[in-house]
């Protein structure tokens, strides 16, 4: 049997990872700039985390949502302080297109209505109904298709008035990233957001934030939106949770009453999946990963937005896209090839970092003199090719 074949892969087996290093099965080592597409939180095989799993992995793994487990009401109260939320209600699921998932269907629930805005360049997920409020019309089958869903240009506070006064009545949820990853670090203005806030309350919609790859920390605030001071009905979250183990969650109002049966899952809240959230906020709190994402990706945005061959450098915390000039097209390519150095992609053209929360300012300095290097070395391959040839 063979795998299906989903992505484009890099020829290169990671077999051993530690911090923001990670090392193949040649023993050659590379600095982590992607985190594994925001998965990796507090740095690779943490210690405390890992060790945090080996304990509960010997006392028991998973036992279904019929009993009560306390790792969940722990994972509550410790997400609720952190986080600033102590008064939001968890549900936990096991990824980010669950969350989203689960987050619009229980905003239908509340309010009893269909339609929901999402925005250009949004990405949400790949099942149901997230993939139907994803812009992105080749991942979205058939059967997907919804007339549910209404699109908004990004940003643009005109049309976001025009379609609650045109569907007064049917607007069930807003879903936005405040800074879109898969669109390519995009930054929702903070008048755009408290303009869904007030549109939301005033048409009794709901806020949902989708906090998958912004969020827990990333930005330098524990959520992105936390940056504007307003609070949504719903967020959701996913990737740097379990800094690698499959959790996903969202958090809800306290205006948004529970009912059994309403959402329900299989694995999402095992006892390994809390134990293993559980120790990532430990290491968030313990180790001020919050404050060093805000430090690191301040002076990151700084020197990167110093290098000329560079534009349009924008982001907040360690959440950080930049395009390059038209000759540097092979920018990451370079990086990976040449200065062994993982970094991601967002739309054609946005080189996306996505660091480790723990990223320290060696390797912030190791990835900028590698980049600069890459650059360097792509200017005088272009310059080769196109110096004319003397016969």
């Amino acid at each position: 049997m063979n795998l299906f074949d989903v992505y484009p892969v890099n020829d290169i087996n990671i077999v051993r990872a530690s911090g923001s290093d990670v090392f193949d099965n040649n023993g050659i080592q590379y600095l982590d700039m992607y985190g594994g597409h925001a998965v990796i939180s507090i740095g690779h095989t943490h210690p405390y985390w890992v060790k945090a799993i080996e304990t509960q992995l010997e006392q028991i793994a998973f036992y279904s949502n019929s009993i009560k487990i306390p790792l969940q009401q722990e994972l509550a109260e410790k997400l609720g302080r952190i986080s600033g939320k102590n008064n939001y209600q968890l549900f936990l699921c096991n990824s980010g297109a669950e969350a989203n998932e689960n987050a619009i269907k229980l905003a239908s629930f509340y309010n009893n209505k269909k339609k929901v805005i999402s925005f250009s360049g949004a990405f949400h997920g790949r099942t149901s109904l997230a993939v139907a409020a994803t812009d992105n019309a080749s991942i979205s089958a058939p059967v997907n298709e919804t007339e549910n869903i209404i699109f908004l240009p990004f940003n643009d506070e005109e049309s976001l008035e025009q379609c609650f006064e045109q569907h007064k009545n049917e607007i069930s949820s807003v879903i936005i990233e405040a800074i879109q990853g898969v669109g390519g670090i995009k930054i929702a203005s903070e008048s755009f957001l408290k303009k869904i806030r007030t549109l939301c309350d005033k048409y009794n919609a709901i806020f949902i934030a989708d906090e998958v790859q912004c969020g827990y920390g990333r930005t330098g605030k524990f959520y992105a939106l936390d940056h504007t001071g307003i609070d949504a009905d719903i967020y959701t979250m996913a990737k740097g949770m379990g800094n690698g183990f499959p959790i996903g969650a969202i958090i809800i109002s306290p205006k948004i009453p529970s009912k059994h049966f309403m959402l329900g899952t299989t694995f999402g809240g095992n006892h390994l999946a809390c134990a293993a959230a559980i120790a990532v906020l430990d290491v968030i709190e313990n180790e001020g990963l919050i404050h060093n994402a805000a430090t690191i990706g301040s002076y990151l945005l700084k020197e990167l937005a110093a290098i000329e061959d560079l534009k349009n450098v924008r982001g907040k915390g360690l959440m950080i896209g930049f395009e390059a000039t038209n000759n540097l097209k092979d920018l990451r390519k370079k990086l990976l090839s040449d200065g062994k150095i993982f970094t991601g992609a967002a739309s054609p053209d946005v080189v996306r970092l996505l660091p480790s929360l723990a990223l320290n300012k060696a390797d912030a300095d190791h990835f900028l003199s590698s980049l600069k290097n890459a650059i360097h070395q792509l200017t005088k391959e272009q310059q080769k090719v196109n110096t004319p040839v003397n016969l």
